[in-house]
């Protein structure tokens, strides 16, 4: 005679960690697109809601508060686009090089991660008008400020730049070329403009662009 199980079994479908690592990073994207249309100051968990496709109370469940998401959207951009193109840019043995991989990068991982730049864009905006929100060791501006520094330091020692260049001067010259293409890219041209402009910003970096006088 059968007998009934003591104890329910689980029906098919994911785990519960799962699903619910999937409904974080649901709400983190809704997130990242709500904020660079509304800024932080705009934003709302309903709006979020909305567009996460999810219930206003699903937010509140995984974010106490506008804040802890804000700070989660912050470091889970500037992982996806900062940290990760500065760690594929290092690869390059040539300081244009690491800067046409930042360029390429970024028009990649916005591509992969919709609104990513124009969140970094307007992150920046935000730092100055909340600096309760500045990050400190994870803001962008100064991950990729640092990261200038050294390539330029590291381009003179092996001769790629002449020894008496102002490394501060010039690393804060690129960090203005390379926030101009993030808000470029993140709210004025669409993928297919940018593609041509980073080939064409890759050029004027190697110098293939310019003619000699006759």
């Amino acid at each position: 005679m059968p007998t009934t199980p003591l104890t329910a079994s689980r029906g098919p479908g994911r785990p519960p960690a799962a699903k619910a690592d999937e409904t974080r990073k649901r709400i983190v994207r809704a997130a990242r697109q709500v904020f660079s249309e509304h800024g932080y100051d705009g934003a709302t968990f309903q709006a979020i809601a909305i567009r996460a496709d999810l219930t206003r109370p699903a937010i509140n469940h995984y974010f106490s508060s506008k804040r802890v998401l804000y700070q989660e959207v912050v470091d889970q951009t500037n992982e996806l686009v900062v940290a990760a193109g500065i760690d594929r840019a290092r690869r390059e043995p040539t300081l244009m090089g690491r800067l046409s991989v930042i360029a390429s990068f970024a028009l990649e991982a916005d591509a992969q991660h919709p609104s990513s730049t124009a969140f970094l864009a307007t992150a920046v905006l935000e730092s100055q008008r909340h600096p309760e929100l500045s990050q400190g060791d994870n803001d962008a501006v100064l991950t990729t400020r640092e990261f200038l520094i050294w390539a330029v330091n590291d381009a003179i020692e092996r001769g790629e730049l002449a020894a008496d260049v102002d490394v501060a001067s010039l690393a804060e010259t690129l960090l203005v070329v390379l926030c101009g293409v993030g808000f470029y890219l993140g709210f004025v041209g669409s993928y297919q403009r940018m593609e041509t402009i980073t080939e064409s910003f890759q050029q004027l970096l190697a110098g293939t662009l310019w003619r000699p006088p006759a």
